[in-house]
């Protein structure tokens, strides 16, 4: 691992500022759990270390008009035991309880695994249905974006230079919706996702009013799976049609083949699960 200056600014501008003075040689951090890998692997190279964990107010869950508001220092461990978010958003606190172990949920940030972009990470899928947006603050000012947009490819956000990641905002779900969030490991517990698929419904007089679903781990970014929600929105629920939805998701993933299972193998997992995450959230009592 090359040398680097570690800088410790203790207000948000004081790190901004550290962003604009030195540019591409400079990297945020916070838990550290993935940038400190890249670092000694020369994959991350920064001459200049801009740490977070002294930054104030971007810490602790909240709600405001109905929505969660999550600190992007936040831990894993702490959205996941959040009392806050266990009544408001259970399927986010099941998915960041998913993630890893608990050694590094206890470490890893919330904006920091988002901004990682790691297409099978564990809470992208969820935050997805759930209509969740992150807030990006830099010297220019504030803008919001959805998760959905966040990620670009392969370990690449949508992040400009010079830009933090200082909010997720989770909105209330529609009423009566039914959520789950399924992950396939066919290693460990605590191994990435082969394949993850995340699901929201709500259903009335047996017609589905609103379907969103989501998957990780099947291509370069998490994806939306707007074929199967296509062919489910406004229909009659039945298990022909949720098995024939499920089918539609195979032509949308474009998984990489790896030790986990070839892009075949994947693409399979990907409507099994599709299908099974399908089946909870629409016909199960």
């Amino acid at each position: 691992m090359r040398d680097f200056i570690y800088h410790a600014p203790t207000t948000i501008d004081e790190a901004l500022a550290l962003l604009d003075e030195h540019g591409e040689d400079a990297r945020p951090i916070a838990g550290g759990t993935a940038m400190v890998n890249l670092l000694k692997q020369n994959m991350v190279l920064a001459d200049h270390l801009v740490g977070l964990g002294k930054l104030p107010g971007l810490r602790g869950v909240s709600q405001t008009n109905g929505s969660l508001h999550i600190g992007a220092l936040s831990r894993h461990r702490e959205v996941e035991l959040s009392p806050e978010v266990l009544a408001h958003s259970p399927l986010l606190a099941e998915a960041y309880s998913k993630v890893a172990t608990v050694r590094v949920r206890n470490m890893a940030t919330v904006g920091g695994g988002l901004t990682h972009a790691d297409p099978a990470q564990d809470p992208p899928p969820s935050l997805m249905v759930l209509d969740a947006h992150v807030v990006l603050t830099s010297s220019k000012g504030t803008r919001e974006l959805p998760v959905s947009d966040l990620f670009v490819d392969y370990y690449e956000s949508a992040l400009e230079p010079g830009e933090l990641l200082t909010e997720l905002v989770v909105p209330q779900s529609p009423k009566g919706a039914k959520t789950v969030y399924l992950k396939f490991l066919p290693r460990t517990e605590d191994d990435y996702a082969t394949v993850s698929v995340a699901a929201l419904a709500t259903v009335e007089n047996g017609i589905c009013q609103d379907i969103r679903v989501a998957l990780g781990a099947v291509g370069p970014t998490p994806i939306r799976a707007t074929a199967v929600e296509a062919a489910l929105k406004g229909q009659q629920v039945t298990p022909d049609a949720v098995r024939a939805a499920a089918d539609a998701v195979a032509d949308q993933v474009d998984p990489l083949t790896d030790f986990r299972g070839s892009d075949d193998y994947k693409r399979d997992m990907a409507v099994v699960f599709t299908r099974r995450a399908l089946e909870q959230v629409l016909l199960a009592s």
